[in-house]
């Protein structure tokens, strides 16, 4: 299967169990690697034969900037399923979520989570 790629897209958003997080919010960044195939849009060199870019991106944006979730799991789920629900021609979904400001007693670079999210093909 080929992969779209979608790396660092950074956007502020108030997801966590802490109360802070809740009111204070702070910057989230998203992976996402979009497996489709690809062959027709390489041929034809025409949009409607893969997903437009910046489609994906005001879907992820919507979801990160405009919900709100205790968990980055949540978030990372909920993007994963909007992609296959939006854009048929996905396949499956890997959606990365980075909180480099979480609330941990400790010093750390970044917390993440990594979501597949697949299609049933049924």
């Amino acid at each position: 299967m080929d992969t779209i790629t979608l790396t660092g897209m950074s956007f502020y958003g108030y997801h966590g169990v802490m109360p802070e997080e809740q009111r204070m919010g702070q910057r989230f960044y998203i992976d996402l690697e979009l497996h489709l195939p690809l062959e027709k849009a390489g041929m034809t060199d025409r949009l409607e034969d893969t997903v437009n870019y910046a489609e994906v991106y005001e879907v992820v944006r919507k979801i990160t900037e405009e919900q709100r979730y205790a968990l980055i799991e949540k978030l990372a789920g909920e993007i994963g399923r909007q992609m296959l629900s939006g854009f048929p021609v996905i396949d499956s979904v890997s959606v990365t979520v980075h909180k480099p400001s979480a609330p941990v007693c400790g010093t750390i670079r970044d917390i993440s989570v990594t979501v597949e999210t697949k299609r049933d093909h049924e």
